[in-house]
């Protein structure tokens, strides 16, 4: 079992030998990353030293020195620990990963363990971890650490600190070695589910599990989006069932639970077998019904609970939406196949539904049309068998790229 330590060792070299130790003690194997531009001057072995980091970002040490730019210099030594760390994983040497630091240490850390798979341990002990901390947590499984003291030194209260962390650390990655030998090789799917569309994914998921498959279901509110298209450019996936494309509604009205622009491009971008469906595009998400903008207070507004109101897609952003899938869809290198629910496309937009609107689904699913690998369903999306014949197909799109 292997623990890579990534730090800044000019600043931090005494508590990294400290957590090396540490780790021993504990039956760990250590690798060294030293992701600071000044001499580390440890007594220490360093695996990876700080210009063979460097190099790894396509930067010289010597001229992130002398350019004295570090927020130039946080991002190279960032980009490199990150290429670094990747080959380690590669070679089946990463079972945790633990990094301390400040601003500057935790955000070369953060943007190090970015690529990693979820599941691997990532920790970092951080001053900046009491705070909003989106910045280094971003879409992946990374735990923070708050260090409470400035990691300055190792002390009576930074060494009970810094010795949970490795305790932590090497409790993790024993854990992971376990659970990795234990997992066997059952591929894994991704598939995207919102409460509205929770019959549908529970359908599909268990046709998959009966085909083989492992199915890692992710909530679609704008983080979970984000997630799932990490894993799907991180190699893991076998196939994606996009079942609930809803965060891209958000993203073009205006709604909370947005994941971005890029969402439904990572398993196009990165060849990933995938089905998808235009599941609960018919609703925008807001908080409260006291916090949905004043523009849109004469819209057909539905109080999910009380602190959710959903708002209803207009025919002219159906539209839009079918547009949009349909182009990214057109945009991907693996396969890839459209399903359309002619029936629903949410439990709300079901026939006597509060957002049943068939000229907006209509707008949306003529948009839709423009994608040529497209299958058309009389049916709610909601229906068993439409989750099952979305689950049955990519199981053939899976079997055809093997």
């Amino acid at each position: 079992m292997t623990v890579v330590l990534i730090g800044t060792l000019d600043t931090k070299g005494e508590e990294y030998g400290w957590l090396r130790d540490r780790l021993t003690e504990l039956g760990q194997e250590v690798v060294v990353i030293d992701a600071g531009t000044g001499d580390p001057g440890v007594p220490y072995p360093v695996d990876h030293p700080n210009d063979r980091v460097a190099a790894a970002a396509g930067a010289d040490l010597e001229a992130l020195r002398a350019a004295g730019d570090r927020g130039a210099t946080v991002t190279a030594m960032g980009e490199g620990a990150a290429a670094v760390l990747g080959e380690l994983h590669a070679a089946g040497r990463v079972s945790a990963v633990l990094a301390v630091g400040g601003s500057g240490g935790s955000s070369i850390a953060a943007r190090a363990v970015r690529d990693l798979p979820i599941g691997l341990p990532k920790l970092i002990v951080s001053t900046m971890a009491s705070g909003d901390v989106s910045p280094y947590v971003g879409a992946k499984d990374v735990t923070l650490m708050y260090s409470v003291v400035d990691i300055a030194g190792v002390n009576r209260l930074s060494r009970a600190i810094l010795g949970n962390a490795a305790a932590a650390a090497a409790g993790m990655a024993a854990a992971y070695r376990e659970q990795r030998a234990a997992e066997g090789d059952r591929p894994l799917v991704g598939a995207t589910m919102f409460g509205v569309t929770t019959p549908a994914v529970d359908a599909a998921r268990e046709r998959l599990r009966e085909l083989g498959y492992e199915v890692l279901v992710f909530h679609a509110t704008g983080a979970g989006g984000r997630a799932m298209e990490g894993l799907a450019a991180s190699g893991m996936l076998a196939g994606v069932l996009d079942l609930t494309t809803t965060e891209l509604a958000d993203d073009l009205v205006g709604g909370v639970l947005s994941a971005g622009p890029d969402r439904l491009t990572a398993a196009g971008r990165h060849g990933v077998p995938q089905v998808v469906a235009p599941g609960a595009l018919d609703m925008v998400n807001f908080g409260p019904r006291d916090t949905v903008p004043e523009r849109f207070g004469r819209r057909n507004l539905y109080v999910h609970n009380p602190t959710v109101t959903l708002m209803r897609t207009t025919p002219e952003e159906m539209a839009e939406l079918g547009r949009r899938v349909a182009a990214k869809l057109a945009g991907a290198s693996g396969p890839a196949e459209l399903f359309v629910p002619l029936k629903g496309v949410s439990a709300l937009d079901a026939e006597g539904m509060p957002f049943h609107d068939p000229e907006a689904d209509g707008a949306c699913f003529a948009a839709l049309a423009s994608f040529p690998s497209t299958v058309r369903l009389d049916l709610h999306i909601n229906d068993p068998e439409f989750g099952r014949a979305m689950a049955d197909r990519l199981h053939e799109m899976i079997g055809g790229k093997r």
